[in-house]
């Protein structure tokens, strides 16, 4: 048999790594699994998603009663795990989020650019309308959405390019990334306030949104949580 054919694929499991754990106790077991589950998130640079996770455990571990344990050994530390972006990632937390700023100078010591009011406007708008083109977000504002601005949201890979629209033409729409999604602490879209009951309550319209009074998942990054 060739070199070739029993290299190890970069997606298969480790063959020399025992994720049964069969000649442990199930306390230990699950210790073991617990801490291995964390070593991943910990070492990773974004959010892990359960299919990683599963490499290093058993095939019953149970992936959500582990997270739940991790996270009550974390209860009261500065930091936490959280469900983001299709995964899990340690954050800091919210709290301390004036602290981080302090130390570092910067919005949570992510190291992002602030967005303008403008930026997070336009990005709210396509956050829930996508896809949605830059003609249609200019019609929605009454006035021009600039490259420019569209450029700040696609240089943060906040937004990228989405299926082209049917219009004349064929425009490129737009819509939110994984990266919005962690940047905002968000683990899915579905996680965003429902748009049409904050209409009902009164808490947002179109005349609120173009006067710039949008809601605070928009209108303030600095309480972003960091990984630790």
């Amino acid at each position: 048999m060739s070199q070739a054919s029993v290299r190890r694929k970069p997606d298969d499991q480790p063959a020399l790594l025992d994720t049964e754990l069969e000649h442990l106790p199930p306390e230990l077991r699950w210790r073991e699994w617990m801490g291995r589950v964390e070593a991943v998130i910990f070492a990773a640079s974004e959010p892990v998603p359960r299919e990683v996770l599963a490499r290093v455990v058993g095939r019953n571990c149970n992936i959500d009663l582990v997270i739940e344990d991790i996270r009550a050994e974390l209860a009261g530390r500065p930091y936490e795990l959280v469900a983001v972006a299709g995964g899990w990632q340690h954050r800091t937390r919210k709290v301390f989020g004036d602290v981080i700023h302090a130390a570092f100078g910067t919005a949570a010591g992510q190291g992002t650019k602030e967005l303008s009011q403008s930026e997070a406007l336009v990005l709210m708008c396509i956050a829930y309308f996508q896809p949605i083109t830059r003609g249609e977000l200019s019609s929605f504002f009454g006035k021009e959405v600039s490259r420019d601005l569209i450029g700040v949201l696609r240089a943060q890979e906040l937004i990228a390019s989405g299926p082209r629209s049917p219009r004349p033409g064929a425009p490129y729409t737009y819509v939110t990334t994984k990266n919005f999604l962690s940047q905002f602490g968000l683990d899915t879209l579905r996680q965003l306030p429902d748009f049409e009951a904050l209409e009902d309550a009164g808490l947002l319209s179109k005349e609120k949104l173009l006067a710039g009074d949008i809601i605070p998942e928009f209108s303030d990054r600095n309480e972003q949580w960091v990984k630790r």
